[in-house]
């Protein structure tokens, strides 16, 4: 793929963003994808037609998007982040996908699989208006409503988590386009592999039945 001589991505911005501990790791950063930059990003953004998480390598695109991709995975970005968190990533493999549109059944609360170690969302969304699909950082699995931050899915914004036991995180319903770039990475010893590998193919097969369900239920 073509990419620009020099990383686009604002760094010194995740650099400066707060780290906040409780009750779970994480962090906030702004304006990571400059805003005079959003809408030509936008323009090279993958088309994807359906709810899912793709793998870059399955999509076509343009080259400011492929810089981007290019600089979330470079090992300057692995260790600003591993500093930022005091976490070693140096043993773990590194997953990068692609999502544009939610549907009613993304939200839920939850913590992420125990195989993941560190999650990045990278949103590219030019606004914001609606009241779902904001991510809330929550103090249990419990409330959706009993939240320590709420990160509105806007272009250039950053979030960054440590997974945890208790890093629980949910957003409202939403039904519609949702762009962001997921990096995570996970354990690599073979176990913790295969295990994610198993839950990501129950969380999809759940998603499909639900969707014929509510194809059958409009019938």
């Amino acid at each position: 793929m073509t990419t620009t001589a020099t990383k686009l991505l604002n760094f010194d911005a995740v650099e400066k963003a707060p780290l906040t501990t409780e009750p779970f790791s994480f962090m906030v950063a702004k304006d990571v994808i400059p805003a005079d930059m959003l809408e030509r990003v936008n323009a090279d953004y993958p088309h994807i037609d359906r709810p899912a998480n793709f793998k870059p390598e399955s999509l076509t695109y343009g080259p400011l998007f492929a810089q981007i991709l290019e600089d979330l995975d470079s090992p300057e970005f692995e260790r600003m982040i591993s500093r930022k968190f005091d976490i070693d990533l140096s043993q773990t493999t590194k997953t990068i996908t692609v999502r544009k549109l939610s549907e009613p059944s993304d939200g839920n609360i939850h913590t992420d699989h125990w195989s993941k170690i560190m999650t990045v969302l990278l949103y590219f969304n030019p606004e914001w208006h609606q009241e779902g699909g904001k991510l809330r950082m929550l103090r249990s699995k419990h409330d959706i409503e009993d939240y320590v931050a709420e990160v509105t899915p806007i272009g250039g914004t950053l979030l960054g988590f440590k997974r945890s036991n208790n890093s629980y995180h949910g957003y409202k319903r939403f039904d519609g386009e949702r762009r962001m770039v997921q990096v995570n990475w996970v354990r690599s010893d073979p176990l913790a592999l295969q295990a994610q590998r198993i839950s990501r193919l129950g969380t999809h097969t759940g998603k499909k039945l639900l969707r014929l369900a509510k194809g059958l239920g409009g019938r």
